[in-house]
């Protein structure tokens, strides 16, 4: 049984992609690939980095033998820390979901990646950012700014320009594959059977093959429906979060679950004679 001061590669394998998380802080040099939803910080000073966020902290190192001594540093000041049982190399072991870091854009100087993309979200502009966030970089920051305008701000902003009609642009339609499909492929998450079966979903609201799957005509009326309630895009972003949060959470727990009316009716006791 595992001491309170670790998490086992299982338990976090559970927490990843969903809202409320844990940080979870790679402090390895040079990294290729990563624990989905991973930032990056100096091994150096932990207490400069020390309250990051209130769901608490799990630390990623190579093999368990430096994560213990940083989380016991954090959980000196007040801070609930953990380290990941055997480092990134049990992660592996496990068989669990990596990004590849290949495909990364440069970071800015806060450390964020920056990206930009028209206004007026609908289905991929949202889509993308919740994969982004969730699995890839939980610190991007995203720009929506006119159709006409995103090349332009990319180059003076140093964002990453994606979902936008131009061969220039890496991140965008592909043949029938949508922007949230090329980056689920690009970052190697496309084993990850939830995302992919979310990318199908994905897929077929944002380039109108509803036949794809029964989900993508709810997601497409609910991402139209978002778009006109928010005139905010940034709003909007936060709100769609949480669609996507619980469409995650429907492709890997619960796609087997049927509803009705007496589906969750509590069995009668038996009355005696």
């Amino acid at each position: 049984m595992p001491a309170n001061s670790v998490i086992t590669p299982d338990k976090l394998a559970r927490l990843i992609g969903l809202p409320g998380s844990p940080t979870i802080i790679d402090v390895r040099a040079n990294s290729e690939q990563a624990v989905p939803g991973s930032i990056f910080r100096d091994v150096a000073s932990p207490l400069t980095w020390a309250r990051e966020n209130d769901s608490g902290v799990v630390i990623v190192d190579s093999d368990g033998s430096a994560g213990a001594s940083i989380a016991a540093v954090l959980r000196s000041d007040g801070l609930a820390a953990e380290a990941l049982e055997g480092g990134f190399a049990a992660w592996r072991a496990g068989g669990h979901a990596t990004v590849s870091l290949d495909s990364l854009p440069p970071r800015h100087d806060d450390g964020r990646t920056w990206w930009v993309t028209r206004a007026r979200p609908k289905v991929d502009r949202i889509a993308c950012p919740w994969l982004i966030r969730r699995f890839i970089d939980p610190e991007a920051r995203f720009l929506f700014v006119a159709p006409g305008e995103v090349l332009t701000v990319a180059v003076q902003q140093h964002a990453e320009p994606f979902d936008i009609s131009d061969d220039r642009v890496v991140w965008s339609h592909r043949g029938e594959l949508c922007t949230f499909d090329v980056m689920v492929e690009a970052f190697g998450l496309a084993d990850h059977a939830p995302l992919a079966h979310l990318a199908t979903i994905v897929r077929g609201a944002d380039t109108d093959r509803l036949d794809l799957a029964p989900e993508a005509a709810g997601l497409l009326a609910i991402s139209l429906g978002l778009s006109r309630t928010y005139a905010d895009d940034h709003a909007q972003l936060e709100a769609g979060m949480l669609l996507y949060d619980a469409l995650y959470r429907w492709c890997r727990d619960a796609r087997d679950e049927r509803h009705d009316w007496t589906s969750h009716t509590p069995t009668r006791a038996k009355t005696s004679a």
